[in-house]
């Protein structure tokens, strides 16, 4: 798995991630960054899983295994 740093508006478009590990990823409010496994344009695969995951953090405010928030 690789981390892929939000540079769009929509989370749930992979095309709006780039591959980077995250730096200055801290708050609660926002998808900053999401671990996944790349597909082959190197973009996250957003499963459901890791949707469900991407929601739960936001709903608790806090970061977990797979992703990241910002402010």
């Amino acid at each position: 798995m690789a981390w892929f740093i939000l540079t769009g508006s929509n989370p749930t478009d992979s095309q709006d991630y780039d591959a980077a590990t995250p730096s200055g990823c801290t708050g609660t409010n926002k998808i900053c960054a999401v671990q996944a496994n790349p597909d082959s344009n190197n973009k996250p695969e957003l499963t459901d899983a890791l949707k469900d995951e991407m929601i739960l953090a936001l709903h608790n405010r806090s970061a977990s295994a797979n992703v990241q928030l910002k402010s």
